[in-house]
């Protein structure tokens, strides 16, 4: 409530600060963000994620074959002014956790906000190819201390880590399908960047926007990618459970959605959409993990999933970048 919000030109905004807020709650649905303790990092949220994982599973760590970890600004210590991708996070976490198995390989991935999703894809690429039974797969970001205080978009942006081992199995299920783009050729490179301060006299560099090109981007090229992904999947629109969605906006992400089911000529089924952007705002690579994490443990009231059921991941992000999984629970 105390900031002082400016337009690009370092110009304050005429109206009072609640209204900014209101405004931007009744938009992207936020209404509370978690934000890591200054003590901590995003290697550090990355490894409690990650000990879930582990425990959850039942396995040896020494046993993992790869620790994928996906983010977009690396450790960046609390009050700094730059971000430490070395050793790679994947490393940190990997120490972290007592792993002594050289050949438990880990390394980092800058994927925007899909980079968790493309993570599992890997894994599951390597799976396939033989290389690996079992991997670590983690998406972990602490945007709060990239972000410009006086520019409202920043209000978005939270910390958050979220994990889960990727093992192959002899059962039928698991990743059935799966859809990655890069779009670069009509200037969406610089849809979402590393921006100036706009506060004047602040040369710092901080994560910017532009919102509304970002809006367009995703409600035409995202239901676009989701289709290709599914329909790959070889199930039926009427078989798809839930969708697990890229906690961005909650406008968009409805949106996205209905756009999606408009492909198929269907309405958006009630409850079709989990979502949790309402209490941790937007993490970036953490929000599909934490979210579907959630749900598997009942902790989302109206959502619940059963083995069998069938299920899509999607993300848009930085890059600009879109990505899918149809997955089998």
């Amino acid at each position: 409530m105390n900031h002082i919000f400016t337009n690009n030109e370092g110009v304050p905004f005429e109206v009072d600060n609640s209204e900014i807020i209101q405004k931007f709650s009744s938009i992207t649905g936020i209404k509370e963000r978690r934000y890591a303790t200054n003590e901590e990092n995003s290697s550090d949220l990355a490894a409690k994620a990650a000990l879930k994982a582990i425990e959850n599973s039942n396995i040896d760590p020494e046993t993992l074959d790869y620790i994928i970890v996906a983010h977009n600004f690396g450790d960046t210590d609390f009050g700094s002014k730059q971000s430490n991708s070395l050793p790679s996070v994947a490393s940190k976490v990997k120490t972290i956790l007592g792993i002594k198995n050289p050949k438990c390989v880990a390394y980092d991935i800058l994927f925007g906000c899909p980079g968790w999703v493309e993570g599992v894809i890997q894994a599951s690429a390597f799976m396939k190819a033989g290389m690996a039974s079992k991997c670590l797969v983690i998406g972990t970001e602490t945007l709060s201390r990239v972000i410009d205080k006086s520019d409202r978009d920043s209000m978005i942006f939270a910390d958050g880590a979220g994990a889960t081992i990727i093992e192959k199995q002899n059962d039928k299920g698991g990743i059935l399908s799966n859809e990655s783009v890069t779009y670069t050729d009509n200037n969406e490179i610089d849809m979402l960047f590393f921006g100036a301060s706009y506060e004047k006299d602040n040369t710092d560099q901080f994560i910017k926007m532009q919102g509304r090109k970002v809006y367009e981007f995703a409600l035409s090229s995202v239901p676009v990618a989701m289709k290709e992904c599914f329909d790959q999947s070889g199930f039926e629109i009427k078989d798809l459970k839930k969708i697990f969605i890229h906690q961005a906006n909650e406008k968009m992400d409805e949106a996205i959605v209905k756009r999606f089911y408009r492909l198929y000529k269907e309405k958006v089924p009630e409850g079709i959409m989990p979502m949790n952007i309402e209490e941790h705002g937007n993490s970036s690579v953490a929000t599909i993990p934490t979210l579907y994490d959630q749900v598997l443990n009942g902790q989302k009231e109206g959502h619940k999933l059963s083995k069998g059921d069938v299920v899509l991941f999607a993300s848009v992000g930085a890059g600009m970048n879109i990505n899918a999984i149809t997955y089998q629970v």
